[in-house]
């Protein structure tokens, strides 16, 4: 099979491997296309290494097709998803949401899933509580900010731009700021602090986070693109009876991420058949072009989800008009 494989000086490399063998209670799923992530682009850089027993290569959400039913899937990968075949275990598999295409669906099983863990099953998001989500134009951004909203929370959120402002608010954020012009601690003040954050920025926002939060609030932190450590302000936490909740999903073990996608099918597949929750995508590459993948999210400024189309029958519908962004 084909699959893009990471290089000793951390690039992505097309290359010709063995297909994985599956494991007990694992079913091989032929590709049809894979998410983009950022954790992809960490473990390309070797800084975020798989799980032990996982695959080395990077992807940790595909679409495809199950080799022995032929039912069309989407799978939660702990990685290997930049490949034309992987090996999964069967209860990390979903149906296609409906009315939605293969290609399309590549993009949505990693981004919910982190959204519901994250929100719902860790935060606890209650109608009328007030949410603010950092870089609300992302994959995991876009759509948090429409099931936040569905949930019935007021949303604030933070962009890359002044352009980006109007998109944030199209997608249902209530209010939206650029933050690298806006004094973010003194317009979530202003606003009335809030009550849940969900945080992509780690280190050096965690003073800042904490005198957000409102009594009993919740920090969650999801990523650390701002360092991996910072100040904590723990007698405010503590007067706040704040808690702060640092998760991830792709080491989770498969019993629990078994119930992270029960709730998530349950809470948002029918919002995606319905149309009510869309996760847009940026831009879509054949897969021995990951390389320009990866720098779309790392110039930033993209809406959505990027897409590599991997199956054979899939490479006739790249086409030239998909756009990488400016930064």
């Amino acid at each position: 099979m084909r699959a893009m494989t990471i290089t000793e000086d951390h690039r992505l490399e097309l290359a010709e491997l063995p297909e994985p063998v599956p494991a007990p209670g694992e079913v091989l799923v032929d590709v049809v296309a894979a998410g983009v992530n950022r954790a992809d682009l960490a473990q390309t850089a070797g800084q975020y290494p798989p799980p032990p027993g996982a695959s080395e290569l990077p992807g940790l959400e595909v679409s495809g097709h199950r080799r022995d039913t032929g039912e069309p899937v989407v799978a939660l990968l702990a990685g290997g998803g930049y490949a034309e075949v992987v090996a999964v275990h069967e209860d990390l598999l979903l149906p296609v949401p409906d009315g939605m295409g293969l290609v399309e669906a590549a993009g949505v099983v990693e981004v919910a899933a982190t959204v519901i863990s994250n929100l719902v099953l860790e935060a606890g998001l209650r109608e009328g509580e007030t949410i603010l989500i950092q870089g609300g134009t992302g994959g995991i951004g876009s759509a948090a900010i429409q099931i936040a909203r569905h949930l019935g929370a007021r949303v604030l959120t933070t962009v890359g731009s002044d352009e980006a402002v109007a998109t944030a608010r199209e997608l249902g954020a209530d209010l939206a700021w650029n933050r690298r012009t806006t004094d973010l601690l003194a317009a979530v003040r202003e606003a009335g602090g809030v009550d849940v954050i969900l945080d992509v920025v780690g280190g050096q926002a965690l003073p800042d986070h904490v005198r957000m939060l409102r009594e009993n609030g919740r920090l969650v932190i999801i990523g650390t693109l701002g360092g991996a450590s910072g100040e904590l302000p723990i007698g405010l936490l503590m007067s706040r009876r704040g808690r702060i909740i640092g998760t991830t999903l792709r080491s989770r073990p498969v019993e629990m991420k078994r119930g992270i996608l029960e709730a998530t099918k349950h809470l948002v597949w029918p919002l995606l058949a319905s149309g009510e929750l869309r996760i847009p995508i940026q831009a879509r590459f054949p897969l021995e072009r990951a390389e320009e993948a990866h720098a779309v999210l790392r110039e930033g400024g993209h809406l959505g989800k990027v897409i590599l189309e991997v199956g054979t029958a899939q490479a006739s519908s790249f086409s030239s008009t998909s756009t990488v962004p400016s930064s």
